[in-house]
C-alpha cells in the first residue's frame, strides 16, 4: 500500500511557484509522486519526505508545510509582519535613500550605487537565487526573466532602474499573495468551522476531548449556543439548529429525538444529546471541504490552454528580447548601451506573472464563494460548461416537486376493503426506497395499520416500473399501471379511475396479483413554491429550453406542469430512457444541465454536460454522482449557479484579454524607447494587480437575493 500524506502549505505565493515546489519535492529521492494545489494550499506526497526536506524544497518562497492531521489554526498574519512584505520595505528605504542621494550627491557616486546596491540584494536575494538556479539549469519562468533583466540592467550601469525592478516586483508579488490568501479564505473559513473540541459524556461525566479521539457511537452533548462537532443523530432533547454553514440558509430548522446533525452547524436553545455517526474526516463538512479542493485543483480548458501557451511565451519573450538588443546595433547601426537596456525592457514586459494568474484566481475565487452559498462545483471544467448552458432538463420528482408525495386516493377493486390494500402494499414497500414507497408507508402509520404480522419473501424492484413480492405465499405485484397492461385484462371501471386521478395531477399505483387487479392508490406530489419563478428566472437569464422527464403517465405529467413555464415535457420514461433522451437532446440542442435527486436519475446526470443533484444535507449519493450539488435541496440556488459560471467565464476573459493587451502595448512603445524598465515592471504589475481585483469581484455574487423563496 502506498504510504500518501497530506499537507497544508503557508507562503505559496504563486502559481508558478507552486510548479517549482512540486517539481523540487519530485526531486527528493524517497518521495515517488507529489501534485501541490495550488488553490487549496495543499501538497500530497506519494512516499516519504520529513517536513525539513519538503520545507527545504520549498525554501526559495519561504514555504512552511504543516500535516494536515495536524489540526493546527492558521491564523491570517498581518500582511504589514509577513517577512516578504518586510524585507521589502527595507528594500524601498535603501531605494529612497539611493534616490534622495542621486539629487544630493550624484548617480555616479559610490554611496548613491551603494545604496542602490543594497537595495538590489535585499529585495532580491530570493529573486536572484532563484533566478540564477534556473539559468543554470536551463529553466525559464518569470524569476528567470526578472533575473537576467536586474543583472542586465546593473551590467550597463543602470543600477537605480534595477533597483526599482526588484522593488516593483516584491510589491506585484506580495499583492498576488495578498489576493491568493483572499480568494483561499472562503475556504479557509470551511475548514474553521467545525469546532476542534467536542464534549463527550462517559460515566455520567462531561469529558472535553480532541474531535479526531471521538469515536462512532460516542454520546456528545451540545449545550446552547455551541457549535455541533460531530455528524450524528439526536437521543435526547430539542433545540433548532443553524445549518448556514453546509446549506447557505440561515432560517435554524428544528431539530428532535432521531433528527440529524452535522458537524459544523450552531445550536439554537436547546441542550442536544448526540450519537456519532461518523468520524471527523468522514462528517459532511469534512467531504465538502474534499471535494472543493478537489475541485480548486482542477484545471478549467481554458487554464490548461493559458498553462500550455506559458510554456512557449517565457521562452518567446526571451528570444525578442535578444533580437530587440542585438539586431539593431548589429545591422541597423543603433547604439549598444540604448537597445540593450530596450532588450532588457522587454525581458521585464514579458513577465507572465497575470497570465498565468488570470484563470487559477477567479476559479478558486468562484468555487470557494459557491461553497459558502450552499452550491459545490467540482472543477472549474465545470464553471466553464456552466457558463455555456443553454438548456436545462429537469426531473419531476424531488427536483420540481417537494420529494414527499402523499397518498390521496385508495380505491380497492373486488374482495379487498381501503384498509387490507394499503396493508399489503406497506408490507411490499416497507422493502423499497423509491420516494412513492415512502408515502405509503406515512400512510399506513398514520392510518395506524400494521403489517407486522404478513411474511414477506422474494422481494424484487423492477426499475421504473414497481415492485414485486410474495406476501403470506401469494405473489403481488404494485407499481405503474403499464406493469399490468402487458399480463391482465384491465375492465373499463378501472381505466376510468386511473385517468380520472391522473388528470388531477396524481401518480397512480396499481395493486394486484398474477390474476387481477386488488386495488389503485393515488399519490401526489406538491410542486416546490419557487418552482415557477426559478423557471421563469432561468428563462430571464437565457436558458431557452426548460423541459422535465418524468416516469409518470402524461396526463400526470401536464397537470403538475401546467402552472410551469416548461418548453416541453417528457413523460412515462425509464432511467435509461432518461438516458437516452438527454443524448438525443444533445444532438439537438448542443451543451445540457440535468437537475435531479442524483439517486434514480443518475445515468442521467452523468450523460449531461452538466449533472446537478439536489442534495439534501449529508446526501452520499449526490455528492458522488453530480458535477454541481445544491445543498440544502434548494432549487432557488440554480439562478445563483447559471449566473456564477456566466460571471466567471467573462471575468477569465477579461483578465486574459487585459493581460495580453497590456503586454502588447507595452512592447510597441519600447521600440521607439517610451518605456523605461521601471514603467515596464510597473506596468507589469498594473496587469497583475488588474486581474486580481478583477477576479476578486466574484465574492460580491449573493446566492440567496435573487431567489425567491
Amino acid at each position: 500500500m502506498e504510504n500518501k500524506q497530506v499537507y497544508r502549505l503557508q507562503g505559496l505565493s504563486c502559481a508558478n511557484c507552486a510548479a517549482t515546489f512540486e517539481k523540487n519535492v519530485k526531486a527528493i529521492a524517497t518521495v515517488k509522486d507529489a501534485e501541490v494545489n495550488f488553490g487549496a494550499a495543499k501538497l500530497t506526497v506519494i512516499g516519504e519526505a520529513s517536513i525539513e526536506e519538503l520545507e527545504k524544497a520549498g525554501a526559495f518562497d519561504g514555504i512552511t508545510v504543516i500535516p494536515e492531521t495536524e489540526r493546527k489554526e492558521q491564523k491570517a498574519e498581518p500582511f504589514w509582519k509577513k517577512k516578504t512584505n518586510v524585507v521589502a520595505l527595507i528594500s524601498a528605504l535603501f531605494l529612497l535613500a539611493g534616490y534622495i542621494a542621486t539629487y544630493t550627491i550624484g548617480e555616479r557616486h559610490i554611496a548613491t550605487i551603494f545604496l542602490f546596491i543594497a537595495s538590489i540584494i535585499i529585495g532580491g536575494y530570493h529573486l536572484l537565487k532563484t533566478g540564477i538556479n534556473n539559468l543554470v539549469r536551463l529553466q525559464f519562468d518569470m524569476n528567470t526573466l526578472m533575473t537576467i533583466a536586474v543583472i542586465g540592467a546593473a551590467c550597463i550601469g543602470e543600477w537605480k532602474e534595477g533597483a526599482v525592478v526588484v522593488f516593483l516586483f516584491a510589491i506585484s508579488e506580495a499583492l498576488e499573495r495578498y489576493s491568493m490568501d483572499t480568494a483561499r479564505r472562503s475556504l479557509q473559513r470551511l475548514i474553521d468551522i467545525a469546532p476542534k473540541k467536542a464534549t463527550v459524556l462517559r460515566d455520567g461525566k462531561e469529558h472535553e476531548v480532541d474531535v479526531e479521539d471521538v469515536v462512532v457511537g460516542d454520546t456528545v452533548l451540545v449545550k446552547p449556543g455551541q457549535k455541533i462537532a460531530m455528524d450524528g443523530i439526536v437521543i435526547r432533547g430539542e433545540s433548532s439548529v443553524n445549518e448556514a454553514a453546509i446549506t447557505g440558509e440561515s432560517m435554524p430548522v428544528a431539530k428532535t429525538v432521531g433528527d440529524e446533525v452535522y458537524a459544523g452547524t450552531m445550536n439554537g436553545e436547546g441542550a442536544l444529546e448526540v450519537q456519532v455517526t461518523k468520524r471527523v474526516e468522514d462528517t459532511t463538512i469534512a467531504k465538502i471541504i474534499h471535494l472543493v479542493e478537489e475541485a480548486q485543483a482542477e484545471r478549467a480548458p481554458t487554464q490548461q490552454f493559458v498553462d500550455r501557451f506559458a510554456r512557449y511565451y517565457t521562452p518567446t519573450i526571451m528570444l525578442i528580447a535578444l533580437f530587440v538588443a542585438i539586431v539593431p546595433p548589429l545591422w541597423l547601426g543603433g547604439e549598444w548601451l540604448t537597445w540593450v537596456y530596450r532588450g532588457l525592457t522587454v525581458l521585464v514586459v514579458g513577465c507572465p506573472c497575470a497570465l498565468v494568474i488570470s484563470t487559477p484566481v477567479a476559479i478558486v475565487t468562484a468555487i470557494g464563494q459557491a461553497a459558502r452559498q450552499g452550491v459545490l462545483i467540482k472543477g472549474g471544467v465545470y464553471l466553464e460548461e456552466i457558463g455555456k448552458i443553454s438548456t436545462m432538463v429537469f426531473d419531476k420528482t424531488g427536483t420540481l416537486t417537494t420529494g414527499t408525495p402523499e397518498v390521496t386516493v385508495i380505491h380497492p377493486f373486488g374482495d379487498l376493503d381501503e384498509k387490507e390494500v394499503l396493508k399489503i402494499a406497506a408490507a411490499i414497500e416497507k422493502q423499497s426506497e423509491h420516494p412513492l414507497a415512502s408515502a405509503i408507508l406515512r400512510k399506513a402509520e398514520a392510518s395506524q395499520i400494521s403489517f407486522d404480522d404478513l411474511q414477506v419473501s422474494e422481494f424484487r424492484a423492477m426499475a421504473g416500473k414497481g415492485a414485486a413480492a410474495r406476501v403470506n405465499g401469494t405473489m403481488y405485484y404494485i407499481g405503474k399501471p403499464s406493469l399490468f397492461s402487458s399480463t391482465l385484462s384491465i375492465s373499463e371501471n378501472v381505466r376510468a379511475q386511473i385517468t380520472h386521478a391522473q388528470k388531477q395531477g396524481n401518480t397512480v399505483m396499481l395493486l394486484g396479483d398474477e390474476t387481477k387487479v386488488l386495488g389503485m392508490i393515488a399519490v401526489s406530489d406538491q410542486l416546490r413554491e419557487n418552482a415557477a419563478f426559478v423557471l421563469e428566472t432561468l428563462r430571464n437569464l437565457g436558458i431557452t429550453q426548460t423541459i422535465m422527464l418524468t416516469g409518470d403517465h402524461e396526463a400526470t405529467a401536464r397537470a403538475v406542469a401546467s402552472s410551469l413555464p416548461l418548453t416541453d415535457i417528457r413523460a412515462e420514461l425509464l432511467p435509461e430512457e432518461k438516458w437516452t433522451a438527454i443524448q438525443t437532446l444533445q444532438q439537438q440542442s448542443g451543451r445540457i444541465a440535468m437537475v435531479g435527486d442524483g439517486v434514480n436519475d443518475a445515468p442521467a446526470l452523468a450523460a449531461a454536460n452538466i449533472g446537478i443533484a439536489m442534495g439534501d444535507i449529508g446526501t452520499d449519493v449526490a455528492l458522488e454522482t453530480a458535477d454541481v450539488v445544491l445543498m440544502g435541496d434548494d432549487l432557488g440556488k440554480l439562478p445563483y449557479v447559471i449566473r456564477l459560471g456566466r460571471k466567471t467565464m467573462r471575468i477569465i476573459q477579461q483578465n486574459i484579454a487585459i493581460a495580453f493587451l497590456l503586454k502588447v502595448l507595452a512592447l510597441v512603445l519600447i521600440v521607439p524607447g517610451w518605456l523605461t524598465l521601471w514603467m515596464a515592471i510597473f506596468a507589469d504589475m498594473g496587469a497583475t494587480l488588474l486581474v486580481l481585483l478583477n477576479s476578486l469581484r466574484l465574492l460580491r455574487l449573493d446566492g440567496i437575493s435573487k431567489s425567491k423563496k
